[in-house]
């Protein structure tokens, strides 16, 4: 297989290489190529990129140029720290359309810190990553830094800036319940499901007290759907109760939102056998119509990425104890590991889980450039 073949080298050969062509000993792209294998195949860090390198030479020579040999860790870790990470990620962002083929249903945005990227020294915060989740197509589709986790209301509507959104329904948690973000995600054409805590605290309380009015009233005063979704798990029950309601239009706090239609209640009750059930409620916006089992589906699939996106870069990464912490690399890492996940999650010609398909991936050479070659 030639490399040329690729979606990874068609999508990332625009990538500009901040090296002094006068000191450029390596191919950029032989560089990423490397760094990218090594990582499918459970590289942690430079040293070991560095390693899975000069342990496969002789196979990356049947399809890189290699024109010096394996670079050396130091070389890895200062390419990844002085790439662009913009560039790096629009990049990602066409290729991951390529993959998505047509993007639609949920899209879930949620950010995640990177907990040992800190600097003591220069008192340099961890990285947080605010990343967007198909999870329709199980594929990031995106991600952008920000300084910190109350940084994620200026980075989301960037994210989505950079996203081809339209016909989807975004969720978001409850930091991102702002109206820009509402307004943001209308003017894209798709529509939201906005989780609403006590940093809308009028809304919230409007909220609160329209459903509590209602509740008394059997709902009869409003247009409204229900939807419930009991689960028994050995000694525990769950129960998830669904209650949407269409706008009023005299409650100023609702009017005030763009393209507001529905207001959502879940009700969540678990029952230990032997304890007192515990009951939770939680409230959401949407520019959805009040369709209780939708809005219900759309809060549900956003935990995608929580379960199919975070969780795996936190177990099978490890990505809580990568410790780059120069300049990019960090951030470049990151979307390093993106590309991996979301070639091993498009690679579907076995029902192996995740893992079983990195522990394949770092026993076959051709299963990895079977999942080099995914277009």
């Amino acid at each position: 297989m030639s490399l040329k073949a690729t979606s990874i080298h068609e999508y990332f050969r625009e990538l500009t290489d901040p090296r002094s062509n006068s000191y450029t000993r390596h191919l950029l792209m032989d560089i990423l190529v490397i760094a990218l294998c090594a990582t499918i195949g459970g590289a942690e860090g430079f040293n070991d990129i560095e390693l899975y390198g000069r342990m496969k030479e002789t196979w990356f020579r049947t399809f890189l140029d290699l024109p010096n040999g394996i670079p050396s860790h130091d070389t890895f870790n200062r390419v990844f720290s002085l790439l662009s990470p913009e560039e790096f990620s629009k990049c990602f962002i066409k290729w991951t359309q390529s993959l998505a083929k047509k993007l639609e249903g949920v899209v879930a945005i949620d950010g995640k810190t990177l907990r040992r990227s800190f600097l003591s020294a220069s008192k340099t915060t961890a990285l947080h990553m605010v990343s967007a989740w198909s999870s329709e197509n199980k594929l990031v589709l995106g991600q952008i830094r920000t300084a910190a986790k109350s940084n994620e209301i200026t980075a989301i509507p960037e994210l989505i800036s950079m996203l081809d959104i339209k016909g989807c329904t975004v969720t978001i948690d409850a930091m991102g319940c702002q109206k820009d973000i509402a307004q943001k995600i209308i003017d894209n054409d798709a529509d939201y499901v906005l989780g609403l805590k006590g940093n809308q605290g009028n809304t919230l309380d409007a909220a609160e007290f329209l459903f509590k009015c209602e509740e008394k009233d059997n709902f009869r005063g409003v247009f409204h759907t229900e939807y419930d979704t009991p689960r028994k798990n050995h000694s525990r029950i769950e129960k998830r109760e669904i209650y949407s309601i269409g706008i009023p239009n005299d409650i100023k706090e609702f009017a005030e939102w763009p393209g507001l239609k529905s207001i959502t209640m879940v009700v969540s009750t678990r029952q230990i056998t032997g304890k007192e059930p515990t009951i939770e409620r939680r409230f959401y916006l949407s520019s959805l119509p009040a369709r209780a089992e939708q809005i219900g589906n759309a809060i549900r699939a956003h935990w995608g990425i929580e379960n199919s996106l975070h969780w795996i870069l936190d177990v099978d990464f490890r990505e809580d104890y990568a410790r780059n912490r120069k300049n990019h690399s960090a951030e470049n890492m990151a979307i390093l590991r993106h590309i991996v996940v979301n070639l091993v999650k498009k690679e579907n010609s076995s029902k192996t889980s995740f893992r079983g398909k990195l522990l394949k991936a770092s026993w076959s050479d051709d299963y990895v450039l079977k999942l080099l070659s995914l277009n």
